[in-house]
């Protein structure tokens, strides 16, 4: 394979690309909690809840393919099995099928983990002058954070 030469040194790359895996990682998972619960919600909110949970499952989605292309971009490969996000992620899995209201909850938690990871990612693009990484990242926690208001509000 031909040298990588975008102006970002091997070892910055490499960084770079293990904290994306990490979010990479956290966005699969809440991803897939997020269409669980699409699925499994019952309750006298469930249109309401229905429906929003399936347009946060497809902006996850929607989201996947960036990131994975972004550690594709910096040399290294794509984590692509549940065994590795599952090392990866910081979101813990449910036990059981939790109330609608449970499941508003364990979403702003989601949300607000995958925030704190994508800010993980920062400093290392940062030094190395990675504003394409820098500009994902951005537009990822833009949605985290305003879907987790949006989630908490549920809550008040």
């Amino acid at each position: 394979m031909q040298a990588i030469q975008i102006g970002i040194n091997e070892k910055e790359r490499i960084e770079i690309a293990e904290g994306m895996s990490r979010l990479l990682a956290d966005t699969v998972s809440l991803y897939s909690k997020t269409h669980g619960y699409h699925w499994n919600v019952t309750g006298p909110m469930f249109n309401t809840l229905h429906q929003m949970f399936m347009v946060q499952y497809t902006e996850l989605w929607n989201s996947i393919d960036l990131m994975a292309e972004r550690i594709r971009s910096l040399g290294l490969f794509a984590p692509a099995e549940y065994g590795k996000f599952s090392k990866l992620t910081s979101l813990k899995e449910d036990s059981d099928i939790p109330e609608a209201m449970q499941m508003v909850k364990n979403l702003v938690e989601g949300h607000e983990a995958v925030i704190r990871t994508a800010r993980a990612v920062l400093p290392a693009a940062e030094k190395a002058n990675d504003q394409v990484t820098l500009d994902l990242v951005t537009q990822r926690l833009e949605v985290h954070e305003k879907t987790a208001w949006m989630l908490r509000a549920m809550l008040a």
